[in-house]
């Protein structure tokens, strides 16, 4: 196609020649007739003016509309007499669906301290679809669709390097945070499992108490005194099950619940009645040492 352009030109610079006129004559057209949406097409752009003048051809910056350039091609000027010969080749495309697409093209002479612009004749080219259907001329019940209800399955494609991101990012705060906030988290947790531990046995030691008011019995004693033991034994890790009450004594130096642990060995090993009085003093001991417990981790 370029060669054929090559020839259209070196023909209209001959005809130009042979007319040997010194006005300045612009002549432009299509190198081909048709085209389809978006194909390149050569258009060629010729002058010929008095060789003692200068014009100037469209450059990138001129709008070509409808079509849009995308590069061009110069020839060497041709001097013959008194008259000059240039010509370029556009390379143009278009987008719009106009059935018939127009373009004329100006060379500018330069003049003093100004530029007249010379346009060509308008030339045309038809466009040529490459759809010969139009949809919106069709009946909907007529529509050449294809329905499938068919899964198609679609390839997931993650994004793994954000992840990774992510996760590093999460990795670093977490170790920070730790550094810095690490001991209060510490403390503020195990001062919440102590103070749940405590509640849960001051309320099974009432409901207990409750009971043995209600049902005496030296078998019901010991199970109350067992579980105070269990709860004392997991506060203060010393062997409280495994230990005898005077034991106990020995390591703890408290006269009132050495009264109490006494009166409760009598009423169960001695057959007397129990009494819930020695079991108060006990859950009072076991708040005290809680108290004591709890004023350790909070300054510890």
């Amino acid at each position: 196609m370029l060669n054929r352009v090559r020839s259209i030109a070196f023909m209209m610079s001959l005809a130009v020649s042979s007319a040997a006129q010194p006005a300045v004559r612009v002549h432009g057209f299509f190198g081909v007739d048709s085209a389809a949406v978006g194909e390149v097409v050569p258009y060629v752009l010729t002058a010929s003016y008095p060789s003692d003048q200068q014009i100037l051809f469209p450059d990138s910056t001129f709008s070509f509309a409808p079509f849009e350039s995308s590069g061009k091609r110069f020839y060497p000027t041709h001097t013959a007499g008194t008259t000059s010969y240039d010509s370029v080749v556009y390379f143009l495309s278009t987008f719009e669906i106009d059935s018939l697409q127009r373009l004329k093209l100006p060379v500018f002479v330069l003049q003093q301290g100004d530029c007249v612009a010379v346009f060509s004749a308008t030339d045309s080219i038809r466009l040529r679809y490459r759809v010969t259907m139009a949809l919106d001329s069709i009946a909907m019940d007529k529509l050449p669709l294809k329905i499938s209800t068919a899964y198609q399955s679609v390839k997931w494609i993650f994004n793994y390097p954000i992840l990774l991101i992510g996760i590093s990012a999460l990795v670093i705060f977490g170790i920070v945070g730790w550094l810095i906030f690490g001991k209060r988290i510490r403390k503020y947790f195990a001062l919440r499992r102590l103070r749940k531990k405590y509640e849960t046995f001051l309320s099974r030691f009432s409901t207990a108490l409750d009971t043995l008011s209600r049902e005496s019995s030296n078998r019901k004693a010991e199970e109350v005194l067992v579980l105070w033991k269990r709860y004392m034994e997991d506060l203060e890790e010393y062997p409280y099950t495994k230990s005898t009450s005077r034991e106990i004594l020995r390591n703890i130096s408290n006269v009132g619940l050495g009264n109490a642990l006494r009166t409760i060995d009598r009423g169960i090993y001695g057959g007397y009645k129990a009494s819930v009085e020695p079991f108060h003093i006990l859950q009072t001991y076991s708040e005290q040492q809680f108290q004591k417990r709890e004023a350790d981790v909070r300054n510890g």
